[in-house]
């Protein structure tokens, strides 16, 4: 993507008032969020194809190892906004390490503009991980829970 193509999105977002906007294409990722009253911030992130010839650590004559099995899958926030870990500060959490959730279990809430919007696994396992913290910002795409 040039900069020509970031600013056509740019003027895009300003156009039709849209306040955040996410791309992902194979290898390539961005994001832009306007803050109140700036202009759009442009968030960009390339990952290069792995080429174990391109690896430093590597030595001659050797292939690297392939990387370890990844330990599950995230359930990751689908907006940016406030996460809660239960509907109320007094009530318990929606769910705790070790609990088997199915794919319409609520996991948490994000708030997001004055807005509660409950959190669903979306997959079934047992959580093995809460990768945020309560109350703390989230933005898209954050890894909330570690599923297996």
């Amino acid at each position: 993507m040039d900069l020509k193509e970031i600013r056509a999105l740019i003027d895009l977002m300003k156009k039709n008032d849209l306040t955040e906007f996410a791309l992902e294409r194979e290898g390539f990722k961005i994001k832009l969020r306007k803050g109140w009253g700036r202009e759009p911030q442009v968030e960009i992130t390339e990952r290069p194809a792995f080429s174990p010839q391109a690896s430093p650590a590597a030595p001659a004559g050797t292939t690297p190892a392939a990387p370890a099995p990844a330990a599950g899958s995230d359930i990751t926030s689908p907006m940016v906004g406030t996460f809660y870990s239960s509907a109320s500060p007094d009530m318990s959490a929606f769910v705790e390490v070790g609990a088997e959730v199915t794919e319409e279990t609520v996991v948490c809430i994000i708030e997001a503009m004055k807005q509660f919007n409950e959190i669903r696994a979306e997959k079934k396992g047992t959580i093995t991980a809460i990768l945020a913290e309560n109350g703390k910002p989230v933005d898209y795409g954050q890894p909330l829970f570690r599923i297996v």
